[in-house]
């Protein structure tokens, strides 16, 4: 009985200890795509984690886990288009953040999602991110980006475990404002469609949520230039 308890208690520290690396990474990632978060919140420690999201068991209660976050002013500017006659007036195309950790650990599918989608549309968040443990079916991933209006993600917890976005290897990406894309494509007398692109489904892409159409600005270290920046178009 006491071995049991023991493996089940090592299973489960573990379990959390996997998981709060996480929901570290969220936080960041929350963080670095311009919402509203706390540093005590992006530096939870272990112990914290474990008291505050943990069942009786000592096992994740993943039920407990929901985050929401609003967007700061500065990724407000990022989101707003630039006026034009038919809308001289645009308001910022971004706003509250769901984050959603699912508490089943199989047969994740169109049902899950759905749930999902309905209290994001319910509640009128901007944009949800879905987290399963296990990889979802494709008619789920289907159902969670046909929402109208709204934004739906979808991460496995094992994507976030290591913020990619950390390594020394991963240059920096910042996401231009429309004002800052219009004045990079007239300087250089560009079309958008002639800068290098990026897909939406790219790692780091994935991770900063960029959309179809925007331009991110790629800062390397190099040994004789110091830094220099490339463009890349989102498609």
């Amino acid at each position: 009985m006491d071995e049991d308890y023991s493996a089940g208690s090592v299973d489960a520290d573990r379990e959390m200890t996997r998981l709060w690396r996480t929901w570290r990474t969220v936080f960041e990632m929350l963080l670095d795509r311009g919402y509203e978060v706390t540093e005590d919140e992006v530096q939870m420690p272990l112990h914290e984690f474990k008291q505050k999201y943990s069942d009786p068991l000592g096992y994740p209660d993943r039920n407990k886990m929901k985050i929401s976050a609003r967007p700061t002013e500065a990724m407000q500017a990022k989101y707003t288009p630039l006026p034009s006659k038919s809308n001289p007036n645009p308001q910022p195309d971004c706003g509250t953040i769901y984050v959603e950790f699912c508490p089943d650990s199989t047969g994740v599918g169109t049902k899950q999602v759905r749930t999902f989608n309905h209290f994001v549309d319910e509640n009128n968040f901007h944009t949800g991110v879905f987290i399963t443990q296990t990889p979802i079916s494709p008619s789920a991933v289907r159902l969670l980006s046909s929402m109208p209006g709204r934004i739906c993600e979808h991460f496995q917890e094992q994507d976030l475990l290591v913020n990619i976005t950390r390594h020394e290897l991963v240059p920096k990406h910042v996401l231009l404002s429309p004002d800052e894309k219009a004045r990079l494509l007239e300087r250089y007398r560009l079309k958008e469609s002639q800068l290098p692109r990026i897909q939406v489904s790219d790692p780091v892409a994935r991770y900063l949520g960029l959309r179809r159409g925007q331009v991110v600005k790629i800062i390397r270290r190099s040994e004789t230039a110091g830094r220099y920046a490339s463009y890349r178009w989102v498609i």
